[in-house]
């Protein structure tokens, strides 16, 4: 076992390190090519990587920008930089590409860091970027560093070699830090892309407090006599929540496993044959595996934890989920700028309060959980407005958006921008994002999407279902419901409007209902409902909301 001796005021990484020494031949991490690391070796190629950084003119202070998708290196780095106090600038690769060649400039970074293996064209057209000196022409000026956003070549590193700068896992490889750790200053710091579920997406800036609390939740988990992780991650460790969970496994003295991305029948063999316990999923890929044939003569019986993040899952799917696997779901509701809100574990059916299926769970480790007014007055339980959140996991902020954080971080609290409310038992319930509120009829109520979801839902014969307000000349909006049947399927529109009508009211059911043979998925794996707007638009000719 590690030394569990914790500070969080000594450098994160630093003590990760300590950590690892505890762990020594345990396995830690096993990569995308097969290779497995002990904690033991972890150790070294951190070591490794920083005096490959520390040897190519990177110091204390600097900021590196990151194009991987999840090779272990990407660990190594985001631990070789914490020990250095740089900052990390992490690119979502499935970004739209004006952002990510505006991507360096943004985030300020001094250096630019690629998968040479895994993204060599996409590498190489911001390598050229970023030696070459030149402006994407998206840049924010007077950002928060005050240095120069563009015009400034900035030197090009790769992991694996034939990129277009030098290899960072080459030969010769330091053994010893060239630099002590006690006596760096800066602090180290992540900038993490947001999901883009409300426009372009956003930069949150994550500070040492937040990999700290990484750390004291580890205490939290290692004394609630969970089980030993084997946790097998398939979201991009460019994202916040890919990069918690493993952290929270590796600081906990479990096993990590990176798969690049969701395929299907490794992910089935991978369970069976590693016996992993814990694994995430956002809610359409659930429904993916509970869909698939090929699921039902996979052995899931190792499973402990099947965690379901990243956006609403309907009551309808997770009744299914729970008798496909068990008592093994937990819901975690979390975001960019907080990763871990409210968390309900063990989900199960309760006859005495079967609503739990709608809800996120309880506040989780310290996060502290509010429903306020417009006024920003707190709510009573039973009413419903925005959630705010205070916790050590929040953000520091949106990097070089001065305003936008002061509109987000209101003393010490998170407007979270959801839509909720809190039963007496501090249950917390989610209905929509503040900004996907339908405003409808003529008395301008105010409807959510999330209950009229649920409820076409819970059709037998629809997979899923999403909801946008789209303009209406009379009623300024109305619900409109697209929903993607049953492969055999035959329910109609009308039946489903009916269903609606009868469950909530008229006012709350969609007035016309779309079928779509899938939805779009941002990169976090939601619904893209920008991008049925904007298909909804493409076919009408109008707006939507």
């Amino acid at each position: 076992m590690g030394d569990r001796t914790f500070d969080p005021a000594a450098n994160y990484a630093a003590q990760a390190l300590t950590l690892f020494t505890g762990y020594g031949d345990a396995e830690a991490l096993v990569a995308v090519d097969g290779r497995r690391y002990s904690y033991t070796e972890v150790r070294a190629e951190v070591i490794a990587m920083a005096g490959a950084l520390w040897a190519h003119g990177i110091r204390p202070g600097h900021a590196l920008g990151v194009l991987a998708r999840n090779p272990a290196e990407s660990i190594f780095l985001q631990l070789a930089a914490g020990l250095m106090g740089c900052r990390t600038a992490w690119i979502a690769n499935n970004a739209p590409p004006r952002f990510r060649r505006g991507f360096l400039d943004l985030a300020e970074v001094d250096a630019f860091v690629y998968d040479a293996g895994k993204l060599p064209e996409m590498g190489a057209e911001l390598a050229a970027l970023a030696a070459g000196g030149e402006s994407s022409g998206v840049r924010r000026p007077g950002g928060p560093s005050g240095r120069a956003t563009s015009g400034a070549p900035r030197p090009v590193f790769c992991f694996g070699p034939g990129g277009a700068g030098p290899d960072l896992t080459a030969a010769p490889r330091a053994t010893s830090l060239p630099f002590d750790p006690a006596t760096i200053t800066h602090e180290p710091s992540s900038l993490f892309q947001t999901g883009g579920t409300t426009g372009s997406p956003k930069l949150v800036h994550h500070g040492h407090r937040f990999f700290a609390a990484l750390h004291a939740l580890s205490e939290y988990y290692l004394g609630s006599g969970q089980p030993t992780l084997r946790h097998l991650l398939v979201a991009g460790t460019w994202h916040v929540s890919a990069q918690t969970a493993v952290f929270m496994t590796l600081f906990t003295g479990g096993t990590a496993f990176l798969h690049d991305g969701l395929e299907y029948p490794l992910f089935y063999d991978t369970i069976e044959r590693e016996r992993i316990n814990s694994t995430l999923l956002a809610p359409p890929l659930l429904n993916v595996l509970l869909d698939d044939p090929k699921s039902a003569g996979v052995d899931f019986g190792s499973l402990h934890t099947l965690t379901v993040s990243g956006a609403a899952a309907s009551p309808a799917r997770l009744t299914q989920a729970i008798e496909r696997f068990g008592p093994v779901l937990r819901i975690v509701y979390g975001m960019s700028e907080s990763p871990f809100i409210s968390a309900l574990p063990e989900l199960d059916h309760d006859p005495a309060h079967p609503e739990r299926l709608s809800s996120c769970g309880i506040p989780y480790g310290d996060v502290r959980v509010q429903v306020r007014g417009a006024g920003g007055q707190v709510l009573p339980p039973g009413e419903v407005g925005e959630v705010w959140i205070t916790g050590s996991l929040m953000m520091r902020g949106y990097w070089g958006m001065p305003e936008l954080t002061a509109q987000t971080l209101v003393d010490g609290w998170l407007r979270t921008g959801d839509v909720g409310r809190l039963d007496a038992d501090g249950y917390l319930y989610l209905l929509d994002r503040v900004k996907d509120m339908i405003v409808t009829g003529l008395s301008s109520t105010n409807v959510f999407c999330r209950p009229i979801e649920d409820a076409l839902a819970a059709h037998p014969e629809v997979l899923a279902a999403a909801v946008i307000g789209v303009p209406h000349e009379l009623e300024g909006e109305a619900v409109h419901a697209y929903v993607v049947r049953t492969p055999d399927g035959t329910v109609t529109a009308a039946e489903l409007i009916r269903l609606a009508t009868a469950e909530l009211n008229a006012m709350w059911a969609p007035q016309q209902v779309e079928f779509i043979e899938e939805f779009p998925l941002t990169e976090s794996g939601k619904v893209d409902k920008k991008a049925l707007r904007e298909r909804y638009a493409a076919r009408t000719g109008t707006g939507g909301h």
